[in-house]
């Protein structure tokens, strides 16, 4: 997939699994020079190196660029050394993938003040700080692309994520205005949100529905995929190839957008 991403400077954090690292593969796949982040410095080095390997052998990209860096995405401290650290190896920044682990499952009736103010600090603030940090870079790079990884329950209440359910709307909401503020700067501003992709955060969701209902993952998913039109859960490489395609030149006139990546799942307008 050439998307025209050679050389364009790329940060992806929380880009370990899952999500962002499906993410940092489709953009090194497509040339772009890659520094990926993880909470541990020693396991980021080494998923940085297996998304270069890929990059070389699957994609035939020629010296691929990636590198990680550890830190975590709540700590405003963390996310200071991170964004320097990246713009010190790749010598600038054009695009940003703002992205962190899902906040803690449960209903309303379960979750303490502790939990709330956990997940302010994971799901919106890490985004906060993120671009506040990243602003100055990507001005002096005369523009770039940021894409956000959020969730469907933007769009409809997912049972039993309350805390998901009423944060990351406010990240969507937040996500629009900086499209409006930094479009006249060339910045784009997106939101990519996916539906039931296979990922560690989705196995340890069914896994618990599953004990909650005394039945198996495998049941879990294939009741999930009936309400899916698409008939079948989707893969993070799927998931990924969209935001490469988000944040390049191919996507030049989309910003202030907020797109599912869910196979159909959601039908809430």
């Amino acid at each position: 997939m050439d998307l025209g991403l050679a050389g364009k400077r790329a940060l992806v954090l929380a880009g370990t699994s899952g999500l962002g690292r499906a993410t940092a593969e489709a953009l090194a796949a497509d040339g772009a020079r890659v520094v990926l982040n993880g909470r541990s410095a020693e396991r980021a080095a080494d998923i940085a190196a297996a998304v270069a390997r890929n990059a070389a052998e699957a994609a035939g990209v020629n010296d691929p660029f990636v590198r990680g860096l550890g830190g975590d995405v709540t700590s405003a401290a963390d996310l200071e050394a991170l964004v320097a650290g990246a713009v010190d190896l790749l010598g600038g920044l054009d695009l940003l993938v703002i992205n962190a682990g899902g906040p803690k499952a449960g209903g309303f009736e379960e979750l303490a003040d502790a939990d709330w103010l956990a997940a302010f600090e994971l799901t919106l603030m890490s985004v906060v700080r993120t671009v506040r940090l990243a602003l100055p870079h990507l001005h002096a790079a005369g523009g770039g692309a940021v894409v956000a990884i959020g969730s469907s329950s933007i769009r409809q209440a997912v049972p039993g994520l309350t805390l998901s359910n009423s944060v990351r709307p406010g990240v969507n909401a937040l996500i629009r205005e900086l499209a409006t503020t930094y479009g006249p700067a060339g910045i784009r501003f997106n939101m990519l949100s996916p539906g039931r992709i296979v990922t560690p955060r989705l196995d340890s969701l069914d896994e618990k529905r599953a004990a909650q209902d005394g039945t198996t993952v495998e049941a879990v998913r294939a009741r999930t995929a009936q309400s899916i039109p698409l008939g079948r859960l989707g893969q993070s490489s799927e998931f990924g190839r969209v935001a490469a395609f988000l944040l390049s030149d191919a996507a030049s006139y989309l910003t202030g957008q907020s797109l599912l990546v869910d196979g159909g799942m959601i039908t809430a307008i």
